[in-house]
């Protein structure tokens, strides 16, 4: 895959980084069952999940935050395949985010930063994206991530078949879909082009 349409490229590592990933997290996966994809096809699955959206992100994202990172779908992939820009990635729960420091440092992700708090207990700073998948509905992520909103960054929620009830009363949005995914790309001020 490659993102063009706003200069990503993808990076020439990141296949090679996705066979070790599903190396290490379906052997950790076995001790700790810290995400429900069991196999090599479903962990192909959520990585292909996480990148989809990239040639839908605005250009000039240096600092990015993944609230509930989980299993690292999607941040850590993104990581992976972005690694010009600085990801954040919060997980509160201590067996997920044990993983995500083993992956971060078998995977030499240097632009991978691993909070293991709640994103709303932790001192804001300025985000130019901010990602989520399978946390909450969007009107409470919106009040967990506000204190990291300015008005020049971009929201990217990853929904299920359920995100029409999730924007009646938001504006200035456009959702991406692929199958039963949706997802919620949003922006705080300006418009998309």
């Amino acid at each position: 895959m490659s993102a063009t349409k706003n200069n990503y490229e993808i990076a020439d590592d990141f296949t090679k980084k996705c066979e070790n990933f599903t190396k290490l997290i379906l052997s950790y996966n076995k001790i700790h069952n810290i995400t429900g994809a069991k196999d090599s096809d479903s962990i192909r699955f959520n990585i292909e999940d996480s990148i989809y959206p990239i040639p839908f992100l605005p250009p000039h994202i240096e600092q990015a935050i993944d609230v509930g990172s989980g299993a690292g779908f999607p941040g850590l992939i993104l990581a992976m395949a972005l690694p010009q820009i600085h990801f954040t990635l919060f997980e509160p729960i201590k067996k997920k985010s044990a993983f995500l420091h083993l992956a971060k440092t078998s995977l030499y992700l240097k632009n991978v930063d691993i909070i293991s708090q709640r994103v709303e207990a932790v001192a804001p700073f300025e985000a130019d994206l901010v990602c989520s998948r399978a946390v909450t509905k969007t009107e409470m992520l919106l009040k967990l991530c506000q204190n990291f909103i300015s008005a020049k960054t971009t929201l990217l929620f990853y929904k299920g078949t359920r995100v029409q009830d999730e924007i009646k009363n938001l504006e200035n949005y456009r959702i991406y879909e692929n199958g039963n995914r949706n997802y919620l790309l949003m922006k705080t001020e300006g418009t998309f082009k």
